[in-house]
């Protein structure tokens, strides 16, 4: 594990720090001493040469401390006031802590709709490719002052690879409350083993992340777990190391064996197909027979008509909808090239019958390869 992830951390020229509400709080609010050690060991990358974007929980959390609650409230009205409560307490202590190593901060409130429309979430990537060129570190949250189910990220670990397949960025760094992968929650079993390297993500490993939440937010490690996938298709390794060790990022870096290392797999998709997988909400989907769920999986093929046997939902020409395999298998995404109603009239049909049953024929296949992004693994094979 030491040699892969040296070469990833002493070569990358750009990184994502990601850290976690239960490393940010303590009972009575921010852990201010943690902030200041992150603020310090990223300034120090930083000052080597390396470009760092950091994602950070704690707005809610934060705002829970200073109001008082108990704990994190369940409806969206109280925890969008616990946000912009705690926001604001938040941004200013990484101002204070950087501005003692020499650097300036900029803060980014994101959601769905800024990473899905494509016009936004390329101004969203200048932004922040200009925040990295002027020497300001980018510190990014999801909106939750605002946000509502529909556009919602989810939590700040699919943001953190949201982020990472935005930017380009070489590896993911998320910083948690628990050391790492273990094949229990070592918070109950002190029994646990620290998996040190993943290559592949099993269902056994989710099953046994199910059971490790988060204290604090809203992803446990099942959502780091998913986040990691997302990046080894796009051939992007990330790390999950406990953010309350000392000098945690400095060691990481130095190659110190700690957490565990996610190696990356060979990169399936482009910078435009992890948009059209990873940031777009599907309005529907079409089932696909035996044979065009081979032909899109392993031979890299468009969708036909004459291979959809099922449409789901109400949708329009463009719209992103989901990929699914004869069983039902969500295999991937795709930007519709014809409306649900049209699909619905020339799926089953070979490619010469659409003029006749549509009156025109605008495109050959339903979804192009260049607009369809398969995002499990070729298991039918």
């Amino acid at each position: 594990m030491g040699i892969n992830k040296l070469l990833h951390l002493k070569n990358a020229k750009r990184v994502v720090v990601k850290i976690g509400s239960g490393v940010l709080t303590l009972n009575h609010g921010l852990n201010l001493d943690i902030i200041e050690t992150i603020s310090d060991q990223i300034s120090r990358l930083m000052d080597g040469g390396c470009q760092v974007i950091l994602v950070s929980s704690g707005a809610i959390a934060a705002g829970v401390k200073k109001i008082g609650l108990e704990r994190r409230p369940d409806g969206i009205p109280a925890r969008q006031a616990a946000a912009a409560v705690g926001q604001a307490g938040l941004i200013l202590s990484y101002d204070r802590a950087f501005e003692r190593y020499g650097k300036k901060v900029a803060q980014l409130l994101l959601t769905r709709d800024d990473l899905s429309n494509r016009r936004r979430y390329l101004n969203a990537r200048n932004t922040i490719n200009t925040l990295l060129a002027w020497k300001i570190v980018p510190i990014i949250n999801e909106n939750d002052t605002v946000v509502i189910e529909e556009i919602k990220l989810g939590d700040n670990d699919n943001l953190s690879a949201m982020i990472t397949l935005l930017m380009d960025a070489e590896i993911l760094i998320n910083l948690t409350d628990i050391d790492g992968l273990f094949d229990r929650d070592p918070r109950i079993h002190p029994e646990a083993r620290l998996i040190e390297e993943v290559t592949t993500i099993t269902r056994a490993m989710e099953q046994a992340a199910c059971g490790i939440p988060g204290n604090l937010g809203t992803g446990g490690m099942l959502s780091k777990l998913k986040a990691a996938k997302k990046l080894s298709k796009a051939g992007i390794p990330m790390i999950i190391a406990g953010g309350r060790n000392e000098n945690i990022l400095s060691r990481l870096v130095a190659g110190e064996p700690l957490g565990t290392y996610f190696l990356p797999g060979a990169k399936e998709l482009n910078s435009k197909k992890c948009w059209i997988a990873y940031n777009l909400k599907p309005q529907g989907g079409i089932r696909l027979d035996r044979g065009a769920r081979d032909a899109v999986m392993t031979r890299g093929k468009s969708i036909l008509p004459v291979g959809i046997t099922h449409v789901e939902g109400e949708f329009g020409m463009g719209a992103p909808i989901e990929i699914k395999a004869p069983d039902n298998t969500v295999i991937g995404c795709g930007l519709a090239n014809y409306s649900s109603a049209d699909l619905r009239r020339i799926m089953g049909l070979k490619t010469a019958a659409i003029k006749e049953v549509l009156g025109s024929k605008p495109f050959d296949d339903a979804i192009h390869r260049d607009n369809l992004a398969i995002t499990v693994d070729c298991y039918y094979r």
